[in-house]
């Protein structure tokens, strides 16, 4: 029971199909206490139906585009926990018109929401939680390699992305003297409830399926374990890194079609 005593915090749940889930089921099975987040009333009735198969899980509201939420969250987790070991975040947004066409048509609202939803709200949610990570702690986050590489039709969210793995490393930095760890892990194609405004996303899923040197797709199961790796005693030495969890794919460079 790798996390046995410990206390963690999962922002990003939807559904069941969420990645933020099957991290917070592998966490789980390994002795983990767990509080969850839900956007908003029309996400509320998902996220409780799923804490309820958690043992001890609660569910409260928070919205991380508001720094009020963020807190109100956070105070919910010290009446709750006292400490906080592990925080996940998982969560990204882009207008769906942004995630068509071309990117050079990304508007300037378009670019601002995608940055603050997807890449500054780690940065509130870290700060918000750092003084509840008394004995030190472990944050991951979700990336993806449209943060380094294009991706036709992912466009601004590809640059948020990248936004999101530097303000790892800086954060990795922060943090370190406090004795807590950062870290993102950029996984495969995964038809979740987010990845659906991402136009494409079944063919980029089967090209991947396809080119992968394990030919098959990323499943949430991988990702899962990876981060309860990361949170637990066992990635205690890493730091400011971005992991790849998509069946090699980043390590391609022609496919067989193109060589």
């Amino acid at each position: 029971m790798l996390l046995e005593g410990k206390n963690g915090l999962v922002i990003g749940v939807a559904n069941k199909h969420s990645i933020a889930w099957a991290i917070a089921q592998s966490v789980a099975s390994q002795g983990a206490r767990l509080l969850f987040n839900y956007q908003n009333e029309r996400l509320k009735q998902n996220v409780e139906e799923l804490a309820a198969t958690v043992s001890g899980a609660k569910a409260f509201a928070c919205d991380v585009g508001s720094d009020t939420e963020i807190a109100s969250l956070m105070q919910q987790v010290q009446k709750e926990f006292g400490r906080l070991d592990f925080l996940v975040h998982s969560l990204a947004f882009a207008p769906r018109e942004e995630l068509m066409g071309q990117f050079i048509n990304t508007t300037r609202q378009g670019f601002a929401t995608a940055l603050d939803v997807s890449a500054y709200s780690l940065v509130a949610v870290a700060r918000a939680a750092m003084p509840l990570m008394t004995e030190g702690g472990s944050i991951v986050t979700l990336s993806y390699l449209g943060a380094e590489r294009v991706v036709p039709h992912y466009n601004v969210m590809g640059v948020a992305k990248a936004a999101l793995e530097c303000s790892v490393r800086y954060l990795a930095y922060d943090l370190g003297p406090k004795n807590i760890r950062v870290n993102a892990i950029s996984a495969g194609p995964i038809k979740t409830l987010a990845a659906r405004g991402v136009s494409g996303i079944s063919k980029m899923i089967d090209h991947h399926k396809e080119f992968a040197p394990l030919r098959r797709p990323t499943e949430q199961g991988e990702v899962g374990d990876t981060a309860l790796f990361l949170v637990s005693s066992l990635g205690r030495g890493i730091t400011g890194e971005v992991i790849y969890v998509d069946g090699g794919y980043n390590i391609v460079g022609l496919t067989a079609s193109e060589a």
